[in-house]
């Protein structure tokens, strides 16, 4: 506790919950989801085909989060767009960011030290996003912990649960890319702040929430700031991710033991493993050796050379 009133945890944690997210956070946020689409296979060749297309894929990417909860709540999907200030402010990044002359906006958000900035503040807005996501589900939803998770999940990352949906729109289908199947970073830790938050709005975390927003938020900027200072795509949690996995989702059943066994045995397309030796086992050589038969043959195969076996003793015996 000492350790906390040296850091001002308290006073860290209330001016972050009293800090306005519009408009730089916001316009923060447009950028790095605006030039995440850029970089986009194919993103540019569209934005030259369909500036239409591009435009609504960035609105997309911008207000994924928030067209998804509100499906989700039965609410209308193009509530939204109905702030025409936020849609304006992202239309104008857009078209900077793909239109400006010389890609003067674009090349210089690029740079690292800008980029890194701009990528801390839009972890910033992704706790305003989840804790949003969570506090609309919790006042219609109030005992329903799972309902919680799931609006605040798709509030937080909602453009990556809908880019399936966004690459349509530039005329892509990579159904191999989608989240449910292969989550990216961003969305894991968005359902990790879903999961704390619904937590604690449920009581069974014990935490303040202007606390938690300041753990989460600071987690988030944090180690978004470690991977792009390293180069590094390598999730935090892939160490635990694997444990779970190895423990709980790949031990091997019964089933797979009883069908590899069965793929292990012969095949019976009307073979069999008797062998056929001279009369019972054994058929005598020209040189009084014995050969054994050990090939499986088919039973008429057999029974013909049991017959010739029996006709050439006779031969010799005469």
């Amino acid at each position: 506790m000492e350790l906390l009133e040296v850091l001002h945890f308290d006073q860290l944690s209330h001016g972050l919950a009293q800090l306005s997210m519009f408009p730089y956070f916001d316009m923060a946020h447009y950028t790095v989801s605006v030039m995440a689409l850029r970089e986009q296979p194919g993103a540019l060749e569209v934005s030259r085909r369909s500036p239409f297309a591009c435009w609504f894929s960035s609105m997309l990417f911008c207000f994924g989060g928030a067209v998804l909860s509100g499906l989700m709540m039965a609410e209308p999907p193009v509530a939204p767009l109905s702030n025409g200030t936020n849609v304006l402010l992202a239309s104008l990044i857009w078209y900077l960011i793909f239109y400006c002359p010389q890609d003067l906006v674009y090349c210089c958000t690029a740079l690292l030290p800008l980029r890194l900035m701009l990528s801390g503040m839009k972890e910033v807005t992704r706790t305003w996003k989840v804790l949003g996501g969570v506090t609309q589900a919790h006042a219609k939803y109030k005992d329903s912990l799972l309902v919680m998770i799931a609006i605040g999940w798709a509030k937080g990352a909602g453009g990556g649960l809908m880019s399936n949906f966004e690459q349509l729109v530039r005329g892509v289908w990579k159904p191999e890319t989608n989240e449910l199947i292969k989550m990216s970073y961003p969305t894991k830790i968005t359902l990790i702040g879903a999961v704390l938050f619904a937590l604690q709005q449920t009581e069974y975390l014990p935490l303040q929430k202007q606390h938690l927003m300041l753990i989460y938020t600071s987690f988030t900027v944090i180690n978004k700031s470690r991977m792009m200072l390293t180069g590094s795509s390598t999730s935090p949690f892939a160490a635990i991710e694997s444990a779970i996995y190895k423990t709980l989702f790949s031990s091997s059943s019964p089933y797979v033991a009883l069908t590899s066994e069965a793929t292990r045995s012969p095949v019976n397309n009307g073979l069999t493993t008797k062998t056929i030796c001279d009369a019972t086992t054994k058929e005598p050589s020209e040189n009084g050796a014995t050969r054994r038969c050990s090939s499986p043959v088919n039973p008429a195969k057999a029974e013909e050379q049991s017959e010739k076996l029996e006709t050439k003793s006779s031969k010799k015996s005469n």
